[in-house]
């Protein structure tokens, strides 16, 4: 299953932000929709090509009802590539290494507030969950523009 990353803002000449709506207040806003997502039984090395394919440092991972049940980050999956790579091993399942305790956010959630608990080692990626569901991700670069859009006005 492929899932494109759609970012909800936009770049002028300049390069700097613009954002095609109102400016942003909560994580709704920003998130992108229909985002990358992983099953358990996908392999690394499937995981691994799509999170270089959708540049993207980490994952969700769903069941088949779209339910969040873990997460994984290419920095969990690097070093069993690398093995995979001189031992010749099969790639492990991404259910035998993902995260099973996620940390993730509202989509009601204010953005500055988010902004704040990103500053420290937190992940670079949240998935975005409702009743249980993940319907988008937002990530640093996500919050950062929604920051600069909130500061200019």
């Amino acid at each position: 299953m492929r899932y494109p990353i759609c970012h909800s803002a936009e770049y002028d000449e300049r390069g700097a932000p613009t954002m095609n709506r109102a400016t942003p207040s909560i994580v709704r806003d920003i998130m992108s929709r229909d985002c990358y997502r992983v099953s358990p039984n996908a392999s690394i090395t499937t995981l691994a090509k799509g999170l270089a394919l959708h540049r993207l440092p980490g994952a969700p991972v769903v069941d088949e009802s779209d339910r969040l049940i873990g997460f994984i980050s290419e920095q969990d999956v690097m070093g069993r590539v690398l093995d995979s790579i001189y031992h010749d091993d099969e790639a492990p399942l991404v259910k035998e290494m993902m995260r099973h305790e996620v940390l993730s956010v509202s989509p009601n959630k204010s953005i500055t507030d988010l902004a704040q608990e990103m500053l420290g080692p937190k992940p670079k990626v949240y998935p975005v969950v409702e009743q249980q569901r993940l319907i988008g991700i937002v990530t640093r670069r996500d919050i950062l523009v929604a920051l600069l859009a909130i500061r200019r006005h």
